[in-house]
């Protein structure tokens, strides 16, 4: 039986907690990569289910599931024109960071 190759690994499973003084709840990032380091899959998230309850508490995130590259903000969801994903990443600290300014 032949062998499976493998052409995607996790390079990145992270989750952080946020204190409550800069606005509670978690910020969420796991990254796969090919072999040669490209990232082909991704989800960002900021968590609170103290502000939003639907979407298990995802308030924003970006992710490419589905075949799509999308945010969610507050359990709408909208297509994203990817261009990188370090683009993707800045997206979401803006939005994450424009959140907290609004509180």
């Amino acid at each position: 039986m032949a062998e499976a190759k493998i052409t995607e690994f996790k390079k990145s499973d992270e989750t952080h907690k946020i204190s409550d003084k800069r606005g509670n709840g978690k910020l969420r990032r796991e990254v796969w990569v090919d072999t040669k380091g490209k990232v082909v899959r991704y989800n960002l998230a900021y968590i609170n289910q103290q502000l939003f309850q639907g979407d298990n508490g995802r308030v924003i995130g970006y992710d490419n599931a589905h075949g799509t590259h999308h945010r969610h903000y507050f359990g709408g969801v909208s297509p994203v024109d990817f261009v990188s994903f370090d683009d993707i990443e800045e997206r979401f600290e803006a939005d994450w960071l424009a959140l907290g300014s609004m509180k």
